[in-house]
């Protein structure tokens, strides 16, 4: 045997392995036999008429089976290579070399991009999802901040091909927002999005004080998962206080004659949400009660994982001291300090350019 077939066959023996770790990691089995029980459960006339049901059932087998296409098409193309191989191969035929160096590039290629999805291997992480944006101490600085963090999230949005809708914002008297919740939609958005829960610093000097002194500011950001409805929490409306109120924000003056806007407060947690994006108060209660419904299973979540951590109980009450970034405007850093990524370009960060810091916290969790 040749030393260029012994390179070549030793390839095509990494690239098995590969292939063998990825079947594991991903369960390629137990999804292959889920996406048959789909099928049974699809083909069942007792869920036609359910729609919801129909839908998330739709949502999970497309998951499932973009995984198993990628894998499947991974062992097609190591398979066709071994054909090629042991088809008495000519080290002499040029041709025969550079088709066969074409197909292992093209199976690194598919393998490099399903290790991409190992990122999003948790449970929630396919579905769509929420972001809220809520101003920390720092007065209008900080109200200033958290618009400015809005936009850079709606422009990586539009970056990545998915869609989003304003639920609800409050501006500010002046400058910058009180408040804000944005649902996004689309594959992956809550795995894309989830390692940006935290608080993010902002250090400039301040536009709005007259000696433009050096100002610290903060922003906590949560993303939680647009939940199926059967999976999320059950509340009882005596927990419930709702309020209805005219609508601050845009949308025309039908909206802000009438009372569509909605306030949902759920008294034990104090957990609060709000909808205006809708003319129909009945349509913005019902997203409100929805939101409530997933902080509600977020916290309970959270709460389990942190109940062994004692550290928990030191804790400030609204945990600034939780920092995920920092973003340093007169001397020109963003830092996250998880990762210890940074960059100086700080413009094309607030332009939505975040990939980098995302993907970073993403590969931390592999």
């Amino acid at each position: 045997m040749n030393i260029y077939l012994k390179k070549i066959k030793k390839k095509i023996k990494n690239l098995k392995k590969k292939e063998i770790l990825i079947k594991d990691f991903f369960e390629y089995e137990k999804k292959k036999n889920r996406i048959e029980e789909i099928h049974l459960e699809l083909s069942n006339p007792i869920y036609w008429k359910k729609k919801d049901f129909i839908k998330n059932k739709n949502i999970e087998y497309t998951k499932l089976q973009k995984i198993i296409d990628l894998i499947d098409n991974i062992q097609k193309k190591i398979n066709e290579i071994d054909i090629l191989i042991k088809n008495k191969f000519n080290t002499k035929n040029l041709f025969t070399k550079n088709l066969i160096q074409e197909k292992i590039n093209t199976v690194k290629k598919k393998i490099k991009k399903i290790e991409f999805y190992k990122m999003f291997s948790k449970k929630n992480d396919f579905l769509d999802c929420y972001i809220d944006i809520q101003p920390g101490s720092g007065g209008i600085d900080a109200q200033d901040w958290a618009k400015i963090l809005m936009r850079m999230y709606l422009k990586w949005i539009k970056s990545k091909g998915l869609t989003y809708s304003i639920i609800q914002q409050t501006n500010s008297e002046s400058i910058g927002i009180k408040s804000a919740t944005i649902m996004v939609l689309g594959a992956y958005s809550f795995g894309w999005l989830r390692t940006e829960t935290g608080i993010h610093r902002l250090v400039r000097r301040s536009p709005f004080n007259s000696t433009k002194k050096r100002h610290t500011s903060f922003c906590s950001i949560f993303v939680y998962p647009k939940l199926d409805k059967n999976n999320v929490i059950q509340i009882n409306s005596s927990d419930l206080r709702i309020d209805v109120y005219k609508s601050s924000g845009s949308g025309g003056q039908h909206v802000n004659k009438t009372e569509s806007a909605v306030r949902i407060t759920h008294i034990p947690t104090g957990i609060v949400t709000q909808s205006q994006n809708s003319r129909s108060q009945h349509k913005n209660k019902s997203q409100a009660l929805e939101q409530i419904r997933y902080k509600i299973n977020q916290i309970e979540i959270q709460n389990k994982k942190h109940e062994k951590k004692e550290n928990e109980k030191n804790k400030s009450e609204i945990c600034w001291g939780n920092q995920i970034r920092s973003y340093i405007f007169d001397n020109p850093r963003i830092k996250d300090l998880r990762t210890g990524v940074e960059t100086r370009k700080i413009q094309e960060v607030l332009n939505g350019n975040i990939e980098k810091f995302i993907i970073s916290n993403l590969k931390l969790e592999v």
